[in-house]
């Protein structure tokens, strides 16, 4: 998850970990959280842990609960139509989900919060397209790792 957000850090908010974390919690459920919270740990040692990265520890977890939502025995159809779904509104409310903190981080009034939000709003349409792209990768990495990593 951390090399593939390095990797794709020229391309504003697009990237795969949508589609990690999405994977690992079809595959572990709970579990998930292990390797969400590693990425988290990993970006704050490597971009320092200033106050950009505190959300980092909350807003993962609110698209790994979104994940859970999906039934464990899901056909392939739910699991496509939903984690598109989940990732697309998790990319689209990033900032949404990211402006309490920056809103209590830097003494933001309400009117200030919304501004900050919508001069974001373009981030968010991005990151929402890319986490739509990358679902359609959901499927065929879940069947592969289901297939050669999950003990049945």
């Amino acid at each position: 998850m951390f090399i593939s957000k390095l990797i794709m850090e020229f391309l504003p908010n697009i990237h795969p970990l949508g589609l990690f974390i999405t994977v690992l919690t079809l595959l572990y459920r709970v579990k998930a959280i292990i390797p969400i919270y590693v990425y988290v740990i990993l970006n704050g040692l490597y971009a320092g842990f200033a106050t950009w990265w505190v959300p980092y520890t909350y807003i993962w977890l609110i698209l790994w609960a979104l994940i859970m939502i999906i039934p464990k025995n899901a056909s392939n159809k739910v699991i496509f139509i939903l984690s598109l779904l989940f990732n697309a509104i998790f990319g689209l409310a990033f900032g949404f989900l990211y402006m309490p903190f920056q809103a209590l981080a830097f003494g933001l009034n309400l009117q200030g919060a919304i501004s900050w939000f919508i001069a974001g709003l373009p981030f968010d349409v991005l990151h929402m397209c890319g986490n739509i792209a990358m679902s359609f990768l959901v499927l065929p990495l879940y069947k592969t790792l289901k297939r050669f990593v999950v003990k049945k």
